[in-house]
């Protein structure tokens, strides 16, 4: 089967980063989040886990456009300290113990990243792991940003001037973000060429 055009994109994410990120790598795609139960196994390592929970997000919305000529994008993040897996903070109250957790301390970003070519039946999963370190906070600037980022992993976010509390960042920036796009290009590319070739 080969390919007349370039194939459309769906991302299987309501985050407007992730959004953001794909519009600045220049692709036309539509958004159908998925509406998976995220449940985190503790038998999985964090790399495991994200590939499995960026695999199901993207499975999922895939079944939903069997036959069509969709390539879906899935990711999940988490972070780490301690072996610890912090995910997004429940409340302000969780994010606040999230912060405390992160105050001062390096931790890890990992993100799963799935690709799915429905019409080619071929997918690709793979992950970004990055270490960021954080300084530290006083109370009152953790009782600020507590209920600012509950929609996301660690509850900050790297790329708002409001949370310049990073100190330093080895590794891919954009996977703290909450999208690696070096290796999602490379996933793109990989699938696209696999699809070419049916």
């Amino acid at each position: 089967m080969t390919r007349t055009k370039d194939p459309g994109y769906i991302l299987a994410s309501a985050s407007p980063r992730r959004r953001q990120l794909l519009e600045e790598m220049g692709l036309k795609f539509k958004i159908i989040p998925s509406s998976i139960r995220e449940k985190a196994d503790p038998a999985l390592t964090p790399a495991q886990l994200v590939k499995e929970l960026a695999w199901q997000k993207a499975a999922a919305v895939a079944r939903r456009f069997r036959g069509k000529g969709y390539i879906v994008i899935g990711a999940d993040t988490i972070v780490v300290r301690r072996g610890e897996i912090l995910g997004k903070p429940r409340d302000p109250r969780h994010a606040r113990q999230i912060l405390n957790k992160l105050s001062g301390s390096i931790h890890f970003v990992y993100t799963g990243v799935a690709v799915i070519d429905i019409l080619a039946g071929k997918e690709i999963v793979a992950y970004e792991k990055t270490r960021v370190k954080m300084k530290k906070l006083s109370p009152e600037e953790i009782n600020y940003h507590s209920g600012r980022h509950l929609d996301k992993a660690g509850a900050y976010a790297v790329q708002e001037e409001k949370d310049a509390f990073i100190e330093k960042i080895d590794g891919c920036y954009y996977n703290v973000v909450g999208l690696p796009i070096n290796l999602l290009k490379g996933m793109l590319k990989k699938i696209n060429s696999k699809s070419k070739r049916q």
